[in-house]
């Protein structure tokens, strides 16, 4: 396990003391667990930006549905009904 040091100000350290007590933590662990979550979020927003940006492209090179069979395969779900997907 590696070593690192942060420098945080004086307000900031105190406010992270102050969480970590009202979390039942020590400040350690709950700067670990923020910067967990952090570079989760960083993850999970790589990934939708990845996909957006592939499927982006499946929308110009003309990999799409017209609206007027999206829009009536909605309908159709929302009466109940079991229609089939509209194909691209």
């Amino acid at each position: 396990m590696a070593t690192t040091t942060l420098r945080i100000e004086d307000e900031l350290k105190a406010r992270v003391t102050a969480a970590a007590e009202r979390a039942g933590k020590s400040p350690h662990a709950f700067m670990l667990e923020a910067i967990a979550q952090q570079v989760e979020q960083a993850e999970l927003d790589e990934a939708f930006h990845r996909l957006a940006d592939e499927r982006w492209r499946e929308v110009e090179a003309g990999a799409t549905v017209e609206w007027d069979e999206a829009r009536a395969w909605v309908e159709a779900r929302l009466r109940g009904e079991g229609p089939a997907r509209p194909r691209r």
